[in-house]
């Protein structure tokens, strides 16, 4: 984030430069400094892979045993989904790391499960 002084043309800018957490573009915006901005509240969720349709969702269960069938292999990073894939089909337990905002859920990371 960077200011700008205020000018004769107004209040003062707010110039927000950011990276989207689910696909690595870079997005700027512009706003007056006296304007209130909403950000995103991101959650890290941890769950157990434990299946992958043929049409690539995941079914994933949390620690209190509830399951959700709701997210796709990811498209980005290129290649994960392919990564995630072979080492679920080589017999690995997989924890799977979902962030979640602003209606969004992703796989953005992984990790074996050394307990099973």
């Amino acid at each position: 984030m960077s200011t700008s002084k205020t000018g004769k043309h107004g209040s003062a800018k707010c110039n927000f430069s950011a990276t989207d957490i689910f696909n690595g573009k870079r997005y700027e915006d512009l706003h007056p400094s006296t304007e209130t901005v909403p950000i995103p509240n991101v959650k890290r969720i941890e769950y157990s892979l434990v299946d992958i349709s043929e049409d690539g969702f995941c079914s994933l269960m949390d620690a209190e045993g509830n399951m959700r069938e709701d997210v796709k292999l990811p498209e980005w990073p290129d290649n994960y989904a392919r990564e995630l894939k072979t080492m679920f089909t080589d017999g690995k337990n997989l924890i799977v790391i979902v962030l979640s905002a602003m209606g969004h859920d992703q796989i953005m990371a992984h990790k074996e499960d050394e307990g099973k």
